[in-house]
């Protein structure tokens, strides 16, 4: 890791400059229209594997999940998207499943109810509710039932990390992702959230000693907000500081939307790197 974020303290910054250092669609220009494009393409891939979608998991309306099967016996990857926990759906992601599913993995992608609807705890306990469910069914969706790899971008980078606790869950590939909330705590982005010191402190790996034994993988984007990019590094060198094992890696160009390119292809780096987690858990 060679990138050094030692001079950058959100706790030093104005409101504004805080507020728009963990803006990512103000940050990025085109946004809007690249996520409708993703949209558009998930809208197609849906229609091609409808066999399982919308697997009900929990009581709310978002507690649901899509199974894509990539073919028989197949190990099974499960996706959490972002949206800073309060905003988009799985609807929007499930393009991210063509590149897993060109290298015969299956990809689950799940739905949970959003802030203020729901707390931060609230939406972990989803997560680890649909794992339960999703486990439970795999051996009747003709999936290998040897546990799930997890991955999630942005927000659903912050659930995957709280979701490697979970005893059906083998390893994590978290991208671009939030490990302490202090900051969000302190933005715009809690006025919806509405977590307190406390709430923000459980829900936040940096703020634990030690965490879990299973491999991690964390990516960020190179051309991500500075702010974001740290949390990354910051993670990564928690987990090594505790003995955990992780993989950190910056993906030259990418920012915050076009690091799921990476994802998307066969080929693409994040790709590799989830084959790579379900070969050493093999």
């Amino acid at each position: 890791m060679t990138t050094s974020f030692s001079a950058l303290d959100w706790r030093s910054m104005s409101q504004e400059a805080r507020d728009l250092g963990l803006n990512n669609s103000v940050a990025v220009a085109g946004s809007t229209e690249l996520v409708a494009g993703w949209e558009q393409r998930s809208g197609a891939i849906r229609q091609r594997f409808p066999e399982h979608i919308g697997l009900q998991y929990g009581p709310r309306e978002r507690n649901r999940i899509d199974f894509l099967k990539a073919a028989d016996n197949a190990p099974t990857l499960l996706f959490i998207h972002g949206g800073y926990w309060q905003m988009r759906s799985k609807e929007v992601f499930t393009v991210v499943a063509e590149g897993p599913m060109a290298r015969g993995i299956n990809v689950a992608l799940i739905g949970y109810t959003l802030a203020p609807d729901t707390t931060l705890d609230g939406i972990v306990a989803e997560i680890h509710a649909g794992i339960d469910h999703l486990a439970g069914q795999l051996p009747a969706l003709g999936a290998a039932d040897e546990g799930i790899v997890v991955s999630g971008w942005s927000a659903g980078g912050h659930l995957t990390s709280m979701a490697l606790s979970h005893p059906k869950v083998r390893a994590g590939m978290a991208i671009s992702g939030i490990y302490d909330l202090e900051p969000i705590r302190h933005s715009y982005l809690n006025e919806k959230l509405k977590a307190d010191e406390a709430t923000a402190r459980r829900n936040s790996p940096m703020m634990q000693e030690g965490g879990s034994l299973k491999p991690l993988s964390l990516v960020v984007g190179s051309a991500e907000l500075p702010l974001l990019r740290k949390q990354t590094a910051d993670f990564a060198g928690h987990r090594a500081k505790y003995g955990l094992p992780v993989t950190y890696e910056e993906i030259p160009g990418a920012n915050h939307f076009t690091i799921l390119n990476e994802m998307m292809s066969p080929g693409g780096r994040i790709t590799t790197l989830i084959r790579q987690l379900f070969e050493r858990t093999a």
